[in-house]
């Protein structure tokens, strides 16, 4: 088969099995013929014409006044060869520019319906980035005490809970501390019950006042000390939880480094066996669901910045190298206090919703600010304006499954929209994700469609 039939058929079957639902494919198909896409019919069918010519029977479309400098009216009461109306000919009604697509198409997605709308024009400011951690979210797991790391439990990009146990250490200092808490405990444990026995004496008038005093200033010498060795246990970075073990735990110091907060580990430098180190980090935990993207303003724009700020949310939207024609929407939430001195630039900070965690830290960023303006025009998506030979156009929905382009002219483009200046009055339904779709469809004729050979 022609490759650029082949291209035609692949186009057209989509629209055409979403709308097939048994019937004929054609508004002039035979009786007891089997349903089938226009455009397939296999050459030597019974029936179908022998040696068809293309040009013949529809003339060359350059022949032809396009769709775009007619009326919707008059595309409509055309007739074609078959003589039916050619907007509901399934061969013949791309040369009107129409599209048949079902309201279930709409439904489930394949097309998004919108109408223009009075939108504020919003002017860019476009600065340099870097992505990075929300501080916020995240924690660098250091012990303030030397030791060995015995087991590492963990691995790069796990997620942990709050409290999980990550490593497990032993450290001579730790040691000390959990025998100073035990031998504490036992102490307070002694005084209590000295202390009950007095008091217990005393209503049988055996003990004296003095004796149960002195009891009670011993016990609460006691918790003194124990409340003195548990937070030593606390400064060395090791819960008090960790002191309940056996007394060989406390010889060897064994202790478990837990997780602060939920999160992923980001980064992890721990290894079974390494020495612990205090000024050395172990790991980092975090939730990368929400970063940070700290991005430079120049001193002439940070008034304009600082004013739009304080007026709400100032929107920005997010592009990096790993994600071409991709923009991700963030919003600033501090302008720095501060000019730097070398480069005269201010920090701007924005928080930016990382779906997918697609975004990573340490990635250059360029940020676009949409500081928002005055005049209202009416606008539309961008994915809603395709072109083709020069000329724009939209698809807009005439009736029941069937669209048809309009064409339109075009202003400014901004955050995502494109301003309309001609063409639409603004209560038409078009189509915006999808139209490209039916922009294949419509210009098959270009890829060699027509009524099949």
């Amino acid at each position: 088969m022609d490759p650029r039939k082949t291209v035609r058929v692949l186009i057209g079957l989509l629209l055409w099995l979403a709308s097939c639902t048994g019937e004929k494919a054609g508004p002039h198909a035979a009786a007891g013929d089997d349903c089938c896409p226009p455009g397939t019919q296999a050459q030597g069918t019974k029936g179908a014409p022998q040696g068809h010519d293309h040009e013949s029977e529809h003339g060359r479309a350059d022949e032809k006044p396009s769709d775009l400098d007619r009326s919707a009216e008059d595309l409509f009461a055309l007739e074609c060869e078959h003589k039916v109306k050619t907007h509901a000919c399934d061969e013949c009604r791309y040369e009107v520019g129409v599209v048949k697509a079902t309201e279930r198409l709409v439904k489930d997605g394949l097309f998004k319906v919108v109408k223009a709308q009075k939108r504020p024009v919003t002017r860019s400011l476009d600065l340099n980035g870097e992505v990075q951690f929300d501080e916020r979210r995240v924690a660098h797991i250091r012990v303030p005490v030397e030791g060995v790391i015995r087991r590492v439990r963990v691995n790069l990009g796990d997620r942990v809970a709050q409290g999980e146990a990550l490593f497990d250490c032993e450290s001579t200092a730790v040691g000390e501390a959990q025998a100073g808490i035990r031998e504490a405990q036992g102490l307070v444990a002694v005084a209590r019950r000295n202390h009950e026995r007095l008091a217990a004496l005393q209503k049988e008038a055996i003990a004296s006042e003095k004796e149960v005093s002195a009891a009670r200033q011993e016990w609460e010498s006691a918790e003194l000390r124990l409340a003195k060795a548990t937070g030593r246990l606390s400064q060395l970075g090791v819960a008090p939880s960790e002191a309940a073990g056996t007394a060989a735990d406390s010889a060897s110091g064994h202790f478990a480094v837990r997780a602060p907060v939920a999160g992923i580990i980001l980064d992890l430098h721990a290894v079974a066996g390494e020495i612990l180190r205090s000024e050395e980090p172990l790991a980092t935990v975090g939730d990368p669901s929400s970063l940070w993207i700290w991005a430079d303003v120049y001193e002439r724009d940070v008034a304009l910045v600082s004013e739009e700020q304080g007026r709400g949310p100032l929107a920005a939207l997010v592009s990096v190298q790993a994600y071409p024609g991709r923009e991700f929407p963030g919003v600033v939430d501090l302008v720095g206090p501060s000019i730097h001195r070398a480069t005269r630039t201010a920090k701007v900070r924005l928080v930016v919703a990382n779906e997918g965690t697609r975004l990573m830290a340490g990635m250059f960023a360029n940020v676009r600010l949409l500081l928002p303006g005055n005049a209202q025009v009416l606008a539309l998506p961008q994915s809603a304006v395709l072109a083709d030979a020069g000329r724009l156009f939209v698809f807009v929905h005439r009736y029941g499954d069937y669209w048809l382009r309009r064409p339109v002219e075009i202003g400014r483009k901004f955050a995502g929209f494109v301003e309309l200046t001609r063409g639409l009055r603004g209560d038409e339904s078009v189509v915006a994700d999808g139209a490209f779709l039916m922009k294949s469809d419509v210009l098959r004729s270009k890829m060699g469609a027509g009524c099949a050979d």
